[in-house]
């Protein structure tokens, strides 16, 4: 038996939460894990064009870190403790900065900042790591509003980030591509 993809029951701008309270589309919450979803989605278009085995399996054990968060997010708060959702743990923060060490061992130290660019697969871990920044600002806007997210998820993120930004470091430097560092523009016009 197949499920069907539309049930018509958002419709008119609601969604459910995971444990069957009602929502407008347009909550916070339903924006932090929608995003979560959007990076997920980036992850695996980043993931399709790398060919380093060690990140591309990394970066799938990422896509299950962020189903994890995206089904945290997406529960009311009051009924998550009655349910059974896999959590994120402290190990998974650990991984990742592992992970990030690992790659930095290998790269040369950053002197400026540097632009996005060099390859689409570069392009794409900059486009993951802003999308990353994104969720971690709307889940730190949850927090604002008084809105319960596991304090992990803000610390995962946040280390998730600098991992994409590793990532399109390490991928240039595997494909012996020069980063574009960023040098200012002095203006010279008198004022």
């Amino acid at each position: 038996m197949s499920i069907k993809i539309y049930t018509k029951t958002g419709d008119l701008g609601q969604t459910s939460l995971i444990g069957g309270t009602r929502v407008p589309k347009s909550h916070i919450r339903i924006e932090s894990y929608g995003t979560i979803d959007e990076l997920n989605s980036f992850i695996g278009f980043l993931n399709d064009q790398l060919e380093n085995a060690s990140t591309k399996n990394f970066l799938k054990e990422i896509q299950d870190r962020l189903f994890t968060i995206g089904s945290s997010l997406a529960c009311d708060p009051e009924k998550e403790p009655k349910m059974k959702l896999p959590d994120l743990k402290e190990e998974d923060i650990k991984l990742v900065e592992d992970e990030i060490d690992a790659m930095n061992k290998e790269l040369h130290p950053m002197k400026s900042f540097i632009l996005p660019g060099g390859s689409v697969a570069i392009s794409s871990a900059h486009l993951a790591r802003c999308v990353c920044r994104r969720a971690e600002r709307n889940c730190v806007n949850m927090l604002e509003q008084q809105m319960f997210v596991d304090p992990l998820v803000i610390k995962y993120l946040n280390r998730l980030s600098d991992y994409l930004f590793v990532v399109a470091r390490y991928t240039a430097h595997l494909a012996g591509i020069k980063e574009i560092e960023w040098k200012a523009r002095i203006n010279t016009r008198p004022h």
